[in-house]
This record gives structure tokens, C-alpha cells and sequence, in this order.
């Protein structure tokens, strides 16, 4: 789909004919050489070069010269039979007919300077008796030479010989060719009776051909390397044999020769891309350019087109392939065709005059073929020698000829050139694929370029003879066969046909076309389209510098935007040139231009991939792209295609490479590229590299086709457009739900059909996609927030309502959307469905049938059976039951019985049937019943409802709360049970249960025992507190032991020694004083504090030397995993063990989760590599290993990898001991001071402050990284985790993360720990202890 553009330019008027030329790749400079010619026995090399003030004309410089005298005796002169310039030494080599091969070593400082450089001239040697052919490789290592005597040399790049070949008849032995007819269509399936019409062999050709000579043979030889340089091709003329290909190795081995062809000819070509050397075959009625694989064999073949008005033409051909392989020039006499091929057909894409050769002097043909040279590293740009002593330079690029892709005119119109015919297609009216095209027009010379007006209603072609308007007319979507309405003929002389070039044709107005020529220099010419006869003339405007024009969209001024080489834009209208404000950076081969807010945006994209918006440079890897009237859509090297809204170019936004959550990019087939676009359609058409198209629906089209529609409230085009494209339809009510709500009944009557209705209630969900999976890349400016932004819950439930209120005013029109509603909603409201019904079988029974049909369709039959029966209609139930798979001996007995009972018996009964147990509790008790009310609350445990139920009367209350309390007392719930009891008077039950509920219920418990009646003896009561003391003194909750042995059971004693067990030394202080029982001072009081001394002191002392062992641990375990990360992680390092250091490629993390070996997080699984294959001994990510190494991080033993963190945890742990245990020692040291033991109360104040300092310590140490990364957010630094700090802690899963790898089993546990310690913890808080001043204390 893609056509050939010029648009680069190039003319030199040369002093005398031009014998050979070829590119300086690297400097974009062409080398010619003129001579040697009867009149002057001399070459002269002349380097040509671009002047940027003029780029249409090009500049001479002489290289060198020197003389060429006859190399031979009759006088005839010499030719050049290659010149080839080598760019990193600046050597130019030239080899000649008699044998000479001439080096040219330029001066590079003078060459740099642009003035005349000095060059070197030598002949390196001479090869007798003559050379017939010469070519350089690609990679210009070596030279392939085919001399007179049928011998091949290979040389070196010094001149070399390296291998000297003689080309005999044996060559023909190389290759036995065995055609098996691919592709022949004697080898196709014809039909099952096609093998009884034609029983032959297809391998074998009904014609064998013997390689018969063509009578147009000028005998020449060829040579053409393969793109990789690893094959060369030599097409040679022998007079005793035929005309053979042979192909040849670097080593000039002889690889294979070609099959006979009759009529085969001197050109050859090898397509860069290995796959096909390509030849020309002269039959008697036409003259084919034919294929071979490199064994030789034919692989097709395709039929020049013969140029009208030119006979000899066709006489002497020559092919040439360009770099990419995308294109194949045909050489002709006086023209250069360009051939390109998609979907195995190929295309005559321009048609460059050249004009008519005059033969040599001598009569010899080589001067009748055309000089011509590809540029090697720019793909479309060649230089070829024309007529009247002058070099033509045309750049090409690719370009889609298309209509306007804004809507509503976008009817995807592309045009397709095929030499004089245009191949049109409307995608938007038919997709037809490549090369068939919808309508095809042919015109009167060889297409060179085509445009479209602005509206999309005309079309402008050019060729060499004019321009020729199209109107086109368009009913609906369909676009129809373009009708000619005008032909614009050049005003041009037959002396003149050859000297101008007609470049590219553009729209600038609806009436005005603009062509872009070359003559003397670069101009453009316009014409009026329906001007008057005395007006229809051509007008012509300088072009100066422009390079490109283009037509920029509808909504843009009339006129054309017209570059230069620079980058520069103008508009051009009227004949005057405008300067535009924005510009490119550089040329940009392709653009675009369209107006948005009011302001001209350019989209241009560059050879390399570089996409721009005015100046900003937006992506790097653009392969094409189209502008519609909403979005710039590009396709890219990574294979998707993007979409970004329009903005101003500082706001552009360019989407990430993320088709799976950004609905602005999608995947799409590798090597596509865009042909057009088509907003009002949706879809873009998109070319695959082998040509076939491919219309698609990209995801953001879609939906901004659907908000649009929204808007425009066409709810039914939405609607249908969701449909047909998968959208979830909730975007529907979620895009702009106020105004849905406020248009339901348009929304109604635009989808009309019930069967739709249904489908978008039954699609709704209380997600708001339009915030989810269709969120809005490119929110309204200041839009409200009442729409989409905020939304009240119970969406679903809205929208039904809503529709419920619209549908009830037709009710028998809609009754299947009614019911739908009412399934729909969130939860289904089944009963309300029903309840439809019900009134239906009323008024309607054939109306009812059908709506129970449609709701036994949504629900479950089953469901909506309890459903029905649970409304008490036994004959919807009925009616429901007859439309289930149920057999009628299940349900009608049950539904004859329901009919002999009672209304208030037959609800129990149902409401039992169905478990609905608190409405039966309701129907039970009206029938009055209260031992059934009491065996059914019993049964189905519903004392709660019950208990509501009977609140008002006492009796019947009270009965079931003596029920209650015995079923919490039977479930243990003794708290609850004991309360019921007490609020019935029943103290020794609620004593019983208090006793049994444990310490917390000891106050409730002792006041129920005292309230019994009769009252309970006091041995009795003793009892009950002395279990009570007991349970408290479990739990230590000393001080409520010793109010029960103080109050209940007069135990002094015992009461002071709980409370010295608490550490509650003044509460025992003041029991002894009020009792006055000074003798337990020593006997308890002193006794206590004592112990108390000895237990606080051990449980110091221990905690002081655990973290004399630990911190230091872990600073060293936290220092081996710093330095030596390798041995740490994966075990012991042999490098290590020898004293040696890690050598630099040593990898310290695993390299392949698929290792075979121990790796980061295998090495402590419990279980070594596998030896052998990766599958074996895979058993390790089971739950049992993960449980196995659970354990061993629970036990933190030594030497394992869990080492450290279980030490971490263990200092944590201890450090928030000793803070809760400092209160306790407070009130030690508070009660040892009192009882003047003032040096015990100072040694164990001692112990806790240096406990306490080792504590800070630790926490410094241990938690070190932590209080550093606080400190930086409290000075408003930013967190993270330095490098060094992830390897100190472990942070291996990193490389796993990288490769979205997760482990599982044991090797999930070590990851998990990984995980544990990057996380950041906060390290526990150590307060100051508060030392008792009289013990000579600071705080």
C-alpha cells in the first residue's frame, strides 16, 4: 500500500559524458569519471557534492587525472569497467577493459577542506588479456575479476590474487537440478476428477528449456555479490556452451550454476537479502525479469512493462538492487524503472526519465546502458547518469497515498500506484486486500505521485504528461469509483520532455493544485481546477530550498506547507510564501499538519525513527504514523501501536510500553505499519511486512468512539458499538451516569430491542469502569465532580430502579425488562419478580406463563421455588415448579397438604420447610402455643429473636431465659450464663457458673454466694474463696488474691506474701499497720523484699551477659555478609579458604534461577543441587520442605543463614523485657529503702542502669540503619536502601524479582526472611531509669 515519494532532488551539468560512477557513502557524495573517449585518451575523476544554499544543483570538485591511451593496437578506446571509491582510506579504484587496475589515494586535509585535493595515481597492476567484469564485495575485502579468457581471479584488498578460477564446460556438472514444482500449477488441487483428465508428472515442464541465446545478447558479463558477502554470482556468455550463472564461494569454489534458461541475458542482481538473484529473460513477446535461488534453480518471475512511445527502450537492460532489498531498478535505455513487491505481485512504482544515450564512437554497446549506483547505507537514494551529459539525484521514501483520516471524512481512502494504473480502495467501504484493489483507474503515463483534497471529495494524480482530477462521491459510509473530471496537461515541448522532473502534487485548495518541479531548478507550478478556457493555465511560483509539500488538514487555511532541507516551514497560498512560527529540527520525509485549539501542529517522522511534534522530539523508534482529529497514532520497532491525545507539544502525553493496562498502546504483529485511519469507523488499517492488511479496533478508539457517542447521547450507536467489540457496558451508565439517569427512557428507545435491554441489565456490576479498565487517559478540563468522579453506592440498584420507573408505564410492552430488573439487582429481588407474576396470573395467564419462563431462564429453578413458596402463593409455586426438571410426585402432595391447613399453620410450615426459623417462630407464636414456641426455640436455637419476641410478657420471658441460660452453660459460655441466672434470682446456679468462668468473675461470683437463700455456711463460702485466691494467684493477680485472703478468708499472712509477689511492697507495708502485726515486718514483709532482690538481680544479670552475646554476633555475622557476600550466602569460598580474593568474574548472585547447582536461595534448603538434569530432585518446593525450614528459622541455630535475624528478634525481645520489668524494680528499690536496705536498694539501681545502657547500646548497633534513615526524614531527607546496606542484609531477590520469578517451598522461606530483613523495623524505645534520690541518685 505504500507508493514511492521523491523528495530529494539533484542535477549536474557535466563538461563531457559521464563513463562511470559510484558513492562515497560516507560523505553523501557521488565520484564520476569522464573518459576515456576517441578525442581525449584521459580520465578525469570529479568528486560532485550538495551546496546547502542550493541542494537542487550540485558542485564539482576534481579529484584527479591522468591518461587511459588504446589498449589495444586498432586505437579503440578503453573502458571503465568499475569504479569503486572506499571511504575509511579514501581510495578510489578504478579497473579498466585492457586490464589496468588504477588506485586514486585523495589528500584527506584537502578533501575535508573543500578545496581541490591532491590524490595519488597508481596502477597497481595489469591482467592480461583483458577484463570483462570487476566487482567490489560488501564488505570490501575482496575483488572479483572475470578476464577475457574466461578466468575468475579473486584478490585481496591489497590487489592480492588469492584464487584464480578458469570457467570451463565441466561447471555444468556442479549442480543436478530437480525441479519438484512448488508452486506450478500443475502440482494444485483441481478437484477429485482432475487426476482422470491429466495423468502427467509435474516434475516434469512441458517445455525443457536448452538455454537458448537471446537475440539481444550483447555478450556481457556480470557480477553480483550476495548482501553477506559470502557468495558472489558471475552471469558469463560462453559461445560454445550457453549463458550460465555460477555461484562461488569467498574461497572461489565453485558452489553451483544456474539451470538452462532460453533467452537468459547479460544483467544480474543479487538481492542483499540472500534469498533470490534476479536476471532477465528476453522471450518473443515479452521480456521477463526472472529469479533464481542460489543452487540455481528458477523461483519465479515476473514481465517488464514495455514504456509507451519508446521502442528501443527495452533493448539493453540492467538490474540493481538497493541496500534493504525493498526495491529493484530496472535500467533501460533512456529510463530507470522502480519495482517493489507485496503479496507476490510486483509494482511498478516510478518511472525516471533519463533521456536517449548516443552510442559510442566506436559503435561499441556498453555506453547504451545507463550509469547507475544505489546509495549503500541510504536505501532509496541513487544517482544515474541522463542524457545531455548530466547526473540526476532522487531520493525516495516510502509514503501511503491516503485520504483524510479526520472525521466525518475519513473514508479510509488509499491510492496504490502500479505504473500507469492507480489501484483505489475505500477501507471504510470495503477491505479488500493487496494487490486486488476496489476500482482500478489507469491514466496516460507512469503515476509519479497522487493527493487527495482536504474533504476527502477529490483526487489529484500526476503523471509525466499532467495532472488528472477525480471527483469523489459518497453516499452514507460508501465511497464510489472515483469519476475523471478534469485533465491539467503540462505546457512542455517533446525537446523538453526529458529536461524536467514533475516531483510530488498536492491540494491547496478545494479548486487550486500544486506541482512540485524540477527543470532548471526547483518550482512550483499550480493549476485552477474548472478555470476558463482563457484562465486554465499554468502559473509557476519559486521553490527556492523545498524539498517536501504538504497538505495540511480541514480546519487549516488554504494553502500547502512546504519544507526545506533545513526543517523549514512555509506556507505557500497564492503564490506567496508565508514563514509558519513552529518548524522541524531537521528534514523530515514524513508529515503532517493539523490545527488544534487554533493553533498549526506538526507530526513529522525521520529516516531514523525519530517521531516530532513541532520541535520536541517524542519517541525514537516511530516506524509510521497517522493524525486523526483526536489522536496522533504511531506504530513502533517494539511492535505496538500507540495512541496520543492531541494537545499543545509540551503536553503531549506518550504512553509506556504497557498494552496489558494502558488502553493507549497495543500489541500488534511484528514489522506492522499503518496505512490509514478511522476514527468514525473505529479501526485502523495496518500493512504486514509480507503485504497482507489488517483492520483492527485498538482499544482507545473504540472507547473515545463510545464516550463520544455518550455525549452526544446516540445511546443506542454505543450500545451496539459495545456489542460488537466486547466493551463492557457499563460504561454506559459509568461515563456519565446524571445524565443516563436523567435519559433512560431515550437510552430505552434508541436500543428499542427487549432481548438488548436485557443484555445491558444483566451486565451491571457495582465497578466503576470508567475509573478501572476504562479510565479516561484524557480527563475534561474542569469537568465536576458529579459524574463519573463521584458515585453513590448501590449502583446497580440506580440504574434497575431507574429503568423499573420508565418500563411501568408500559408494562405488558416490557414485561421481560421488568422481570430482568428486578433479577439484576444486588441481591436479586426475586420476590419483587415474582410478585410481577403473581399480579400477572390475575389479569393474564398466557402473559403470566411467559414472564415465569423468562425468570426460570435467569435463575435457578430451584431458588426461585423457595422463593415463590416463601410469598405463600401456592399457586405461583405451583405455576414455577411446572416449569422445573422436579417430578410432580415431589411437590404436588406437599402442595395439596399446604392447602388443607390454615393460613397461620401453613406459613409455619413453609417458613420451616424453607429454614426461614425467626419467621415460623413468628407464625408459632399466634397459634398460641408456648411449649411448641419453647421446643422450637430449643431446636433451632433462636433464644435471642425469642427473647425480642417476648419481651412484653414476663412469664413467657422469663421461661425462655432459663432456657437460654442453660444452653450457655452448656457451651461454656459460663460469663453470660451466670448473668442470666442472677437477673432470674437463681444464685446457686449463677454461683456455679461465676466460679466456673475463672478469676474475672471473682467479685460477681463471692456476691452471688452471699446472696442465696437460705445463706450458704461459711466453710461453704471459705471454700468458694480459696478457689477463687487460688485461680487469681494462677493468673498473678497477686492483689486481688490478697483482697480475698484479707477479706474472705482473714489470712494476714498470705495476703502480705502475694503482695510482695507482685512487688506491691507498700500495700503489704500498710495491711501490717493496719492490723498492727509488726511481727510479719521481718517474718513476711522483709522475707519478701529479699526474694524479690535475689530473682530482679539474677534476671538482670542474665539479661546483661545475653547481650554481651548476641550484639556482638551479629556485628560479626553482619560483617561476614558484607565482605564476603559469596561464602555467607552460597557456603565456605574456596578462595576464601586459601586466602585468596574473589576473581572479577565471579558473579556474587546467582546467575540462573535454572541452575543446576546450590544457589542463593538453595543453599539452605536443606537438600543440595541436582546432579544431572534441571527436573531432578524437584521435591524440594513441596510443603514439606517449607515446613522443615520453617523450623529452622523458628530455631535460629548457629551457623545457618537465620542466625541473624533469630538474634535480632531475640535482643528485641529482651530489651522490651527489661523496659516492662523497670516499674517492678522501681518499687523494689522504693520498699529495700524503706526497710533500711539502702545497699541492697543501691546495688540492684546499679544493675539496672548498666542493664539499661547495654540495652541503648544494643538497639544503636543492632538497629543502626533504621535510626539513621529516621534521623534523615526528621532532617527531610529521603529514604532507601544504600547498596551496600541491601548486601549486608541478604538482598538476593533482586535478581529474582528482576526475572518475575518468585520461589516456592523451602527456597520461598529463605526469600521471605530476605524479604524480612530489607524491611524496615522500628527499633524498640529504651527509657531513662528514674533513681531514688536519697540513695544518692540522679534522675
Amino acid at each position: 500500500m505504500r507508493n514511492l515519494r521523491n523528495i530529494g532532488h539533484g542535477v549536474f551539468r557535466a563538461p563531457s559524458a559521464i563513463s562511470a560512477l559510484c558513492w562515497d557513502a560516507a560523505r553523501d557524495e557521488v565520484l564520476v569519471a569522464y573518459g576515456p573517449t576517441a578525442d581525449a585518451a584521459s580520465i578525469e575523476l570529479v568528486r560532485l557534492f550538495r551546496d546547502a544554499s542550493a541542494p537542487s544543483s550540485l558542485q564539482a570538485r576534481t579529484v584527479a587525472s591522468w591518461d587511459a591511451p588504446s589498449p589495444t593496437e586498432n586505437g579503440h578506446v578503453d573502458i571503465i569497467r568499475s569504479l569503486h571509491h572506499c571511504s575509511d582510506t579514501l581510495n578510489t579504484c578504478i579497473i579498466l577493459a585492457g586490464g589496468d587496475i588504477v588506485t586514486v589515494v585523495e589528500d584527506e586535509d584537502g578533501a575535508t577542506a573543500g578545496e581541490p585535493a591532491g590524490a595519488h595515481v597508481e596502477i597497481v597492476g595489469t591482467l592480461q588479456p583483458s577484463i570483462v567484469a570487476a566487482r567490489w564485495s560488501p564488505d570490501e575485502e575482496l575483488l572479483v575479476i572475470v578476464t577475457g579468457d574466461d578466468k575468475v581471479v579473486f584478490m585481496s584488498r591489497s590487489f592480492d590474487v588469492i584464487t584464480e578460477t578458469a570457467v570451463t564446460a565441466d561447471d555444468l556438472k556442479a549442480s543436478k537440478h530437480v525441479s519438484v514444482g512448488w508452486g506450478k500449477k500443475e502440482t494444485q488441487f483441481h478437484g477429485r476428477g482432475a487426476k482422470a483428465k491429466a495423468l502427467r508428472d509435474p516434475t516434469i515442464p512441458e517445455k525443457v528449456d536448452e538455454g537458448l541465446f537471446s537475440p539481444n545478447d550483447d555478450g556481457r558479463c556480470t557480477v553480483s555479490w550476495r548482501g553477506d558477502g559470502a557468495f558472489v554470482a558471475i552471469n558469463l556468455h560462453q559461445q560454445q556452451l550457453r549463458r550460465v550463472i555460477r555461484v562461488y564461494n569467498r574461497d572461489g569454489e565453485l558452489d553451483s550454476v544456474s539451470e538452462p534458461v532460453d533467452g537468459l541475458e547479460g544483467s544480474l542482481s543479487w538481492r542483499p537479502a540472500g534469498n533470490l538473484m534476479a536476471g532477465i529473460q528476453r522471450l518473443p513477446d515479452r521480456v521477463d525479469v526472472v529469479f533464481f535461488e542460489r543452487n540455481g534453480l528458477r523461483h519465479g518471475q515476473f514481465t517488464l512493462r514495455a514504456p509507451q512511445g519508446a521502442p528501443g527502450a527495452m533493448e539493453h537492460l540492467a538490474l540493481e538492487w538497493n541496500s534493504d532489498s525493498s526495491v529493484l531498478a530496472v535500467t533501460m535505455r533512456d529510463r530507470v524503472q522502480l519495482w517493489t513487491t507485496g503479496n507476490y505481485h510486483w509494482y511498478l512504482k516510478q518511472e525516471v526519465l533519463c533521456g536517449q544515450h548516443q552510442p559510442h564512437v566506436d559503435g561499441s554497446l556498453e555506453q547504451q546502458t545507463l550509469q547507475f549506483s544505489w546509495h549503500a547505507e541510504k536505501p532509496l537514494l541513487f544517482a544515474t547518469a541522463v542524457a545531455g551529459n548530466a547526473l540526476l539525484l532522487n531520493e525516495f521514501v516510502f509514503s501511503v497515498s491516503r485520504g483524510p483520516t479526520a472525521a466525518p471524512n475519513d473514508y479510509g481512502a488509499v491510492a496504490v500506484i502500479d505504473g500507469q494504473i492507480i489501484k483505489f480502495t475505500p477501507f471504510r467501504t470495503a477491505n479488500i486486500p493487496p494487490p486486488i484493489a476496489m476500482y482500478e483507474l489507469e491514466v496516460e503515463s507512469p503515476v509519479i505521485d497522487v493527493a487527495f483534497t482536504k474533504d476527502g471529495f477529490a483526487m489529484a494524480v500526476l503523471h509525466r504528461l499532467g495532472v488528472n482530477i477525480y471527483g469523489l462521491e459518497a453516499k452514507g459510509a460508501r465511497l464510489f469509483c472515483p469519476k475523471l473530471q478534469e485533465k491539467a496537461v503540462f505546457p512542455i515541448l517533446d525537446s523538453d520532455f526529458y529536461e524536467e522532473s514533475f516531483l510530488q502534487v498536492e491540494f491547496a485548495g478545494p479548486q487550486e493544485v500544486q506541482v512540485l518541479r524540477m527543470a532548471e531548478d526547483v518550482d512550483l507550478i499550480s493549476y485552477h481546477v474548472g478555470a476558463s478556457s482563457q484562465e486554465n493555465k499554468w502559473s509557476e511560483t519559486p521553490a527556492g530550498l523545498i524539498s517536501t509539500i504538504t497538505s495540511p488538514d480541514n480546519s487549516s487555511p488554504d494553502g500547502i506547507v512546504a519544507q526545506d532541507r533545513q526543517g523549514r516551514l512555509n506556507l505557500v497560498s497564492g503564490g506567496e510564501h508565508v514563514n509558519l512560527p513552529i518548524g522541524f529540527p531537521t528534514l523530515l520525509p514524513w508529515a503532517s499538519f493539523v490545527t488544534h485549539d487554533g493553533k498549526l501542529l506538526g507530526f513529522g517522522l525521520s529516516r531514523n525513527g525519530h517521531l516530532y511534534a513541532n520541535s520536541r522530539q517524542l519517541t525514537k523508534n516511530c516506524t509510521s504514523f497517522v493524525v486523526t482529529g483526536s489522536h496522533l497514532i504511531f506504530t513502533t520497532s517494539n511492535h505496538l501501536v500507540k495512541f496520543v491525545h492531541l494537545a499543545s507539544p509540551e503536553d503531549l502525553d506518550v504512553p509506556q510500553d504497557d498494552p496489558e493496562n494502558d488502553e493507549r498502546c497495543r500489541s500488534i504483529e511484528r514489522g506492522a505499519r499503518l496505512v490509514t485511519a478511522m476514527p468514525t469507523n473505529m479501526s485502523i488499517v495496518l500493512q504486514m511486512p509480507r503485504g497482507n492488511l489488517e483492520t483492527i479496533f485498538p482499544r482507545a478508539m473504540v472507547v473515545a468512539g463510545i464516550r463520544q457517542l455518550i455525549e452526544q447521547k446516540e445511546y443506542g450507536a454505543a450500545f451496539t458499538t459495545c456489542r460488537t467489540q466486547r466493551v463492557d457496558m457499563n460504561i454506559l451508565y459509568d461515563h456519565r451516569p446524571a445524565q443516563f439517569l436523567s435519559n433512560v427512557g431515550l437510552f430505552l428507545d434508541q436500543v428499542k430491542e427487549t432481548a438488548n435491554i436485557d443484555l445491558f441489565l444483566s451486565t451491571l456490576k457495582e465497578e466503576d469502569v470508567s475509573k478501572t479498565m476504562y479510565r479516561d487517559t484524557k480527563p475534561a478540563a474542569g469537568q465536576a465532580l458529579t459524574d463519573s468522579e463521584i458515585q453513590a453506592p448501590g449502583k446497580v440498584n440506580t440504574v434497575c430502579d431507574a429503568v423499573l420507573q420508565r418500563l411501568r408505564t408500559q408494562k405488558n410492552a416490557n414485561l421481560q425488562n421488568i422481570i430482568t430488573a428486578h433479577v439484576c439487582k444486588s441481591p436479586p429481588a426475586l420476590e419483587d419478580g415474582l410478585l410481577v407474576v403473581a399480579d400477572l396470573m390475575r389479569e393474564d395467564e398466557a402473559l403470566a406463563e411467559r414472564a415465569v419462563e423468562h425468570i426460570c431462564f435467569l435463575v435457578d429453578v430451584n431458588k426461585l421455588f423457595d422463593h415463590a413458596l416463601g410469598l405463600y402463593n401456592l399457586d405461583l409455586t405451583l405455576l414455577v415448579a411446572q416449569q422445573s426438571q422436579r417430578d410432580p410426585r415431589e411437590y404436588l402432595p406437599f402442595i395439596q397438604d399446604l392447602h388443607k391447613m390454615s393460613k397461620l399453620k401453613r406459613q409455619f410450615t413453609i417458613d420451616d420447610k424453607l429454614g426461614h426459623g425467626e419467621k415460623a417462630l413468628v407464625h408459632l407464636k399466634a397459634l398460641g402455643n408456648f411449649e411448641d414456641v419453647q421446643n422450637y426455640v430449643v431446636k433451632h436455637m433462636l433464644y435471642q429473636y425469642a427473647l425480642g419476641l417476648y419481651r412484653l410478657e414476663e412469664q413467657h420471658h422469663r421461661a425462655l431465659i432459663d432456657l437460654y441460660a442453660a444452653y450457655l452453660k452448656s457451651t461454656s459460655r459460663f460469663r453470660e450464663a451466670g448473668l442470666a441466672y442472677e437477673s432470674l434470682g437463681n444464685f446457686a446456679d449463677a454461683t456455679e457458673c461465676y466460679l466456673k468462668g475463672g478469676a474475672a468473675c471473682w467479685r460477681e461470683c463471692l456476691y452471688v454466694a452471699q446472696q442465696q437463700e437460705p445463706p450458704i455456711s461459711s466453710e461453704k463460702l471459705q471454700e468458694i474463696a480459696s478457689d477463687l485466691a487460688d485461680a487469681l494467684r494462677e493468673s498473678k493477680d497477686y492483689a486481688a488474691a490478697a483482697a480475698i485472703h484479707v477479706e474472705y478468708l482473714a489470712s494476714i499472712e498470705t495476703a502480705i506474701q502475694f503482695l510482695c509477689k507482685g512487688y506491691l511492697f507498700a500495700d503489704a507495708l500498710r495491711l501490717v499497720a493496719l492490723h498492727k502485726r509488726a511481727d510479719l515486718l521481718e517474718g513476711a514483709v522483709d522475707t519478701g523484699l529479699a526474694e524479690a532482690f535475689s530473682s530482679s538481680t539474677e534476671f538482670l544479670a542474665d539479661c546483661k551477659a545475653q547481650l554481651k552475646a548476641q550484639v556482638p554476633r551479629i556485628a560479626e555475622l553482619r560483617k561476614k555478609a558484607r565482605e564476603d557476600p559469596l561464602s555467607f550466602y552460597e557456603g565456605e569460598s574456596p578462595y576464601s579458604r586459601n586466602g585468596m580474593d574473589i576473581p572479577d568474574d565471579v558473579s556474587v548472585a546467582a546467575s540462573s534461577r535454572m541452575s543446576t547447582s546450590a544457589s542463593l536461595f538453595t543453599r539452605y534448603t536443606g537438600k543440595g543441587g541436582s546432579v544431572g538434569t534441571v527436573g531432578s530432585n524437584v521435591s524440594r518446593a513441596t510443603s514439606k520442605n517449607r515446613k522443615r525450614e520453617e523450623k529452622k528459622r523458628a530455631r535460629g541455630r548457629k551457623g545457618t543463614v537465620y542466625e541473624e535475624e533469630y538474634l535480632v528478634n531475640s535482643v528485641r525481645r529482651l530489651v522490651e523485657r527489661v523496659e516492662a520489668s523497670k516499674e517492678e524494680v522501681e518499687r523494689l528499690v522504693f520498699g529495700l529503702a524503706r526497710r533500711n536496705m539502702a545497699e541492697r536498694a543501691r546495688t540492684i539501681e546499679d544493675l539496672v542502669a548498666q542493664v539499661a545502657d547495654a540495652c541503648r547500646f544494643a538497639v544503636k548497633e543492632v538497629w543502626q540503619q533504621e535510626q539513621q534513615q529516621q534521623q534523615q526524614q526528621q532532617d527531610g531527607g529521603g529514604d532507601g536502601q544504600s547498596a551496600g546496606d541491601a548486601v549486608a542484609t541478604g538482598d538476593g531477590s533482586a535478581y529474582e524479582a528482576a526475572a518475575g520469578y518468585r520461589p516456592t517451598g523451602g527456597q520461598a522461606v529463605f526469600h521471605e526472611s530476605l524479604e524480612a530483613a530489607k524491611t524496615r523495623q522500628q527499633p524498640p524505645v529504651v527509657s531513662d531509669l528514674v533513681r531514688l534520690v536519697l540513695l544518692g541518685g540522679s534522675k
